[in-house]
């Protein structure tokens, strides 16, 4: 009797064990359970790749890309389209979006021979990602400063995106607003009122996470743009960095070691319904100086990997 009683609690501490391992992600059996994460596309910005190497081309790129486990690149526009499309057809990744770069800043500009460059610039980004394949462009909607008022930067970036939109919806390519530090389009209220008075499915927005961090939070902007959420690009941020050493210092920090709520942002995602591309845009954490670019890639790659398990 005291045997079969011994047996019984055994049996059952077994199975309350078995059933903790499988709750706790850290739990004892972690190193044997592989990590499962949500089925979004890792995407890995261009203009933020290591500089270990020297001048690569976007053939090894691209490889480099593949190699630590990426599923596909967001390159710039106004590049040669002939060794984008080769290194996409090569290595089999994709295209997740083209940055059309500063050249949308321009928008805001008091010249109007300036903004119509901007204009032109961010049609060549279409033109670009209609060849590739990419279903969006990063757009940096001006840029408010002492001789751009918030007002006129409004009106002025309204105006030239307006008059991309027609090529943009006849691409079937949108152009994703993204929020960076160029003093505009500070709240997820003022961004959802921007996009939307375009009244067309071809504008939208291209989220990066860690350049809100120092105004707000993340996972509230994603609750409020919702399906207008094109993109989103995932980046670090530090507030203690920030207040201790400057603002921009507050990017100089590895995943993880951050202010991001990592749970939460991707809980938000969740509930909007988001099922596209996360755009790893790296920190500038000490690892860059002491790995090698492929360990680099393969270390921020597996920290994506985390981040889309939360």
């Amino acid at each position: 009797m005291k045997s079969n009683q011994t047996r019984r609690e055994f049996l059952k501490a077994g199975s309350s064990a078995l059933a903790l391992a499988a709750l706790v992600p850290n739990g004892f059996a972690e190193e044997n359970i592989p990590v499962k994460r949500r089925p979004l596309k890792k995407g890995y910005m261009m203009s933020t790749f290591p500089k270990g190497k020297g001048n690569l081309s976007w053939l090894e790129k691209f490889q480099m890309l593949k190699d630590a486990g990426f599923d596909g690149a967001e390159p710039p526009s106004h590049v040669d389209p002939k060794e984008i499309l080769k290194a996409r057809d090569a290595t089999g990744l994709a295209i997740a979006s083209v940055v059309a770069g500063p050249h949308t800043r321009a928008m805001s500009s008091a010249a109007p021979s300036t903004r119509s460059k901007g204009a032109d610039g961010l049609k060549q980004a279409l033109r670009d990602a209609k060849v590739y394949g990419a279903s969006s462009v990063l757009c940096i909607a001006g840029n408010v400063d002492e001789r751009a008022s918030y007002a006129e930067t409004w009106d002025r970036t309204r105006e030239e995106i307006g008059k991309c939109i027609p090529m943009a919806e006849a691409l079937g390519v949108k152009i994703a607003v993204e929020n960076v530090w160029n003093n505009f389009l500070l709240s997820p209220l003022e961004a959802v009122r921007f996009v939307d008075e375009f009244k067309s499915p071809a504008v939208g927005w291209h989220f990066d996470v860690g350049n809100v961090i120092s105004i707000g939070w993340p996972e509230q902007w994603i609750q409020i743009l919702g399906p207008r959420i094109q993109k989103v690009h995932i980046k670090e941020f530090s507030r203690k960095k920030m207040n201790e050493e400057g603002l921009r210092k507050g990017f100089e920090v590895e995943y993880f070691a951050g202010d991001n709520d990592w749970p939460a942002v991707m809980k938000a995602l969740d509930a909007v319904g988001y099922n596209g591309w996360c755009i790893l845009e790296p920190a500038c954490g000490p690892c860059q100086e002491t790995l090698s670019s492929e360990e680099f890639l393969k270390k921020v790659s597996t920290d994506l990997d985390k981040i889309l398990a939360s």
